[in-house]
């Protein structure tokens, strides 16, 4: 796990020292530069470390024997022995002892962009292709590690972070009023787009190639994660059990690869208790360390389920608690490196696990993933009760409903009672291509219209949940539900904040549910078995999941209704400084109907959690001078 930097075009060694400074957290084990000022275009890249695979073999940039590639590259490949072996039989001759850096330049010189369809693991690269005269990039299947760039009138400037992009001297700073926008609808800002009008990220299951000579960009996607339902795996529920299990056991044993000291999240849920279980098969229990964070509110703490995990399979198992006066010291300097911002109050908890578990080990494996994959959420319960609602209740009854479930009394209980109606009807206004953005999102279509002064309906605000919805194979409301789930709320959301909390103090995470073969394989099970049926209600959650680890999971985990990693949000926002609406003037929204929502959720008057972390998490992370030119150096 490291961080990258680099610029095509003008520039010198200051601009990216400047650059690769900036992205040191990701990487403080070591640094590399690579500078070539002989083609059509000067090339610098630079390198940051976090030395986890082959320590002493894996320095970066690396370069081919020939010197025609050369790569800097952030990531983990979990296949790269095999792919070593089926390249050493091509006749490819490797230098280091078990770098998987060097299996991509070999992998590329073998088979081009094809490589990225071979590669299982998380990545962000980028390739000079000094012979074709060309920078190849690649980013993974979901998007868990990140890639920024920005195009400009001489050049191309990268990094793994949008901060490192915008230091450079050619890189105006200027915000995207349209991507800001989408932020407060969907809580994340969708691929391409970033708060950044010059900056753009590459999505995830792309790659880009630009060409030194034509100046030319082009993004190509060679993966998208789709439900395959013509294409159902052979056999039935017992088999899929089975082999789903399998599955994940060599997912969990190719990520505990590693030459530095791995640990476990877990929280005692089913996802973070299965990867517990199954990497207790590899090595010894008490050898594992597992790490968890509780809360003082008890509605949201699941620590005590942790433990008791943890003693189950007999972990070195450790807890810290997170409390209002914590989350207030660390908010400002967390929030403020979120360069492209990201409304998931859960970063805060994620980050301080983070910190914790770095005290001890370098890798943590997470069961990210699980959720999203197999419809764990109580939004996938609520979508049968959604399809008859939509097609009996008329508007204005709707909007009765609506009425009355604004007065019902406030709690601030993880997912209480209240919130769940009033977020349910909100969804329910619309039609079902944006039930997930409108459930999910931090604040509504009439709020988003308000706070920026314009006319905005969901077709806009949702347009790109909307696209997925209808060019999906399935038409099956679970299938397309799983698809947005994988395709943005994951990708865009919880992999950012968990690269960002992990990565601001050098901690590699891992997840198992991500694998390539896993992904594939469960992408074709139909979707009653993720979500089985049960009447109105809903259906049993990941039930496919449960029936793989009931030999493994004892039944107090498998049946324990979801908690999710929440914080008391509603609660601590009452306490929690405002951020200096100066910030409103520069992002363009309307600062003084934000401070009457201020006024409204502390009184207890209304709950606009979601809406005010979304504009603390985005003014915090904004509220930073503006970039002053630098004279920038000249490569020749």
């Amino acid at each position: 796990m490291c961080g990258f930097a680099g610029f095509a075009g003008p520039g010198g060694e200051r601009d990216l020292a400047v650059m690769t400074s900036i992205i040191r957290h990701r990487g403080p084990d070591d640094d590399g530069v690579h500078i070539d000022t002989g083609g059509a275009l000067p090339v610098h890249l630079g390198f940051r470390r976090l030395a986890i695979i082959d320590i002493e073999g894996g320095h970066q940039p690396m370069a081919t024997a020939e010197g025609d590639l050369v790569i800097v590259y952030n990531g983990e490949i979990y296949n790269a022995p095999e792919l070593r072996r089926a390249l050493e039989q091509a006749g490819h001759r490797f230098v280091t002892d078990h770098s998987d850096t060097e299996v991509l330049l070999h992998g590329y010189r073998e088979w081009g962009l094809d490589m990225l369809e071979r590669l299982n693991g998380m990545f962000a690269f980028c390739l000079h292709d000094r012979r074709r005269g060309r920078l190849v990039f690649g980013r993974d299947r979901f998007g868990k590690k990140p890639l920024f760039y920005a195009e400009t009138a001489d050049g191309l400037v990268f990094a793994s972070e949008a901060t490192a992009v915008l230091s450079h001297p050619s890189v105006p700073d200027g915000l995207d009023r349209n991507a800001l926008v989408k932020y407060f609808a969907y809580g994340f800002i969708p691929a391409p787009l970033t708060a950044h009008a010059a900056v753009r990220k590459l999505p995830g299951g792309c790659s880009m190639v630009y060409d030194l000579t034509s100046r030319r960009l082009s993004v190509s996607r060679y993966w998208e994660y789709r439900m395959v339902v013509d294409d159902q795996p052979p056999g039935g529920p017992d088999q899929w059990a089975e082999e789903l299990r399998e599955l994940l056991d060599r997912a969990v044993e190719r990520r505990m690869l590693s030459d530095v000291p791995v640990g476990f999240f877990l929280s005692g849920g089913i996802d973070s208790a299965a990867i517990v279980a199954l990497a207790a098969k590899h090595r010894d229990p008490a050898s594992m360390k597992t790490f968890t964070i509780g809360f003082d509110e008890p509605s949201f703490d699941e620590s005590g389920y942790a433990a008791d995990a943890a003693r189950h399979y007999g972990t070195d198992h450790a807890c810290r608690t997170l409390n209002l006066d914590t989350a207030a010291g660390m908010l400002p300097e967390l929030l403020g490196r979120l360069d492209d911002p990201i409304a998931d109050p859960s970063i805060l908890p994620t980050h301080l696990l983070s910190r914790f578990a770095r005290e001890r080990v370098t890798v943590a494996l997470t069961g990210d993933g699980g959720d999203e994959l197999f419809a764990g959420y109580d939004t996938f319960d609520a979508l049968r009760t959604a399809r008859l609602y939509h097609h009996a209740v008329p508007r204005p009854l709707h909007r009765l409903a609506e009425a009355v479930a604004h007065r019902l009394p406030r709690s601030d209980r993880n997912m209480s009672f209240d919130f769940k109606l009033r977020r349910a009807l909100r969804g329910l206004g619309h039609r079902p291509a944006h039930w997930m953005p409108a459930w999910l999102g931090p604040a509504s279509v009439e709020e988003v219209s308000r706070l920026f002064g314009a006319d905005l309906t969901a077709d806009e605000l949702y347009d790109e949940a909307d696209a997925l919805w209808r060019s999906g194979a399935s038409r099956h409301d679970v299938d397309r539900s799983i698809e947005f789930y994988g395709r943005f709320y994951l990708g865009e959301n919880l992999l950012i904040k968990a690269d960002r909390a992990s990565m601001f103090c050098s901690l590699e995470t891992r997840s198992p549910f991500l694998d390539r073969d896993l992904v594939a394989f469960v992408s074709r099970l139909p979707a009653g078995v993720k979500l089985q049926p049960n009447g109105i209600r809903g259906g049993t959650r990941k039930w496919i999941l449960k029936k793989a680890m009931a030999p493994l999971l004892p039944p107090a985990i498998l049946s324990r209704p979801k908690k999710g990693f929440g914080i008391p949000l509603s609660r601590w926002l009452r306490h929690l400084p405002q951020p200096p609406m100066e910030t409103a003037a520069r992002i363009g929204v309307d600062g003084a109907w934000l401070a009457a929502r201020w006024d409204e959720h502390r009184s207890g008057q209304a709950d606009h959690r979601g809406l005010l972390w979304a504009w603390t998490a985005l003014a915090t992370a904004l509220d930073r001078p503006a970039k002053t030119p630098a004279p920038m150096e000249n490569a020749a």
